[in-house]
């Protein structure tokens, strides 16, 4: 009895409704140049202002649990207190970070502590104090805000009739300046020129005679 073979074939996937496109030219939207020129604009400017890129940040960590709008809303608030001179947010951020970064070094510099092996205690240690130096350089932000710097300036400019003139202070002389001018010598009058020889010209044989004897002139003295 022969025994015919079957081939197997694969299942189906099940089948999944499609969606059915519709097209309908009275309901498309036109738009211009200008129109999408304008609309890229403020979307630039709306993504590009201070409060709304913090206000992502915000929502990615805290994975989306607030209304993007109302906290942007908010950061734009206290921008403008900002802007308007009230500090006091911006001084709390500070004080309240500071006590969470030496919270940080604390819980660090305890679990270094429990170590057995030198690479943990060491990675412990040095995650420790960079939250210790953070919470440093905090504490010294809010002492700049609370009490910022004196700047004493010397320079004075001064406008008169388009000439302007800056003033830096006096530079006092130092005392042996008057000597460092060198007089002139009898070498030199002003130009450090050697002078010129005023004596009459001639070789000096040509004041004697020349028929005059030698003993006559150099003659040695008899006593």
């Amino acid at each position: 009895m022969a025994i015919k073979s079957r081939k197997l074939r694969a299942a189906e996937p099940p089948a999944v409704d499609k969606p059915t496109s519709y097209t309908n030219s009275a309901v498309a939207v036109q738009t211009s140049n200008a129109d999408r020129q304008a609309f890229a604009a403020a979307v630039a400017c709306k993504l590009t202002r201070p409060e709304v890129t913090a206000a992502a940040v915000i929502e990615s960590w805290q994975k989306d649990t607030h209304d993007v709008n109302e906290l942007v809303a908010e950061l734009a608030r206290q921008v403008d207190a900002v802007g308007a001179g009230d500090l006091r947010r911006a001084e709390g951020m500070l004080i309240t970070q500071a006590h969470a970064l030496d919270n940080i070094f604390a819980n660090l510099a305890r679990r270094a502590t429990n170590q057995q092996y030198l690479p943990q205690w060491e990675a412990y240690m040095r995650m420790a104090m960079k939250a210790q130096n953070q919470c440093r350089t905090t504490l010294e932000t809010l002492a700049t805000i609370k009490n910022p710097p004196v700047v004493f300036a010397r320079q004075a400019n001064i406008n008169n009739g388009g000439q302007q003139q800056v003033n830096n202070g006096v530079t006092p002389k130092p005392a042996h300046a008057a000597n460092l001018a060198t007089p002139p010598t009898e070498l030199s009058e002003a130009n450090h020129e050697l002078l010129a020889d005023t004596r009459a010209s001639g070789t000096v044989g040509s004041t004697l005679s020349s028929t005059s004897p030698v003993g006559a002139v150099h003659r040695a003295a008899h006593g």
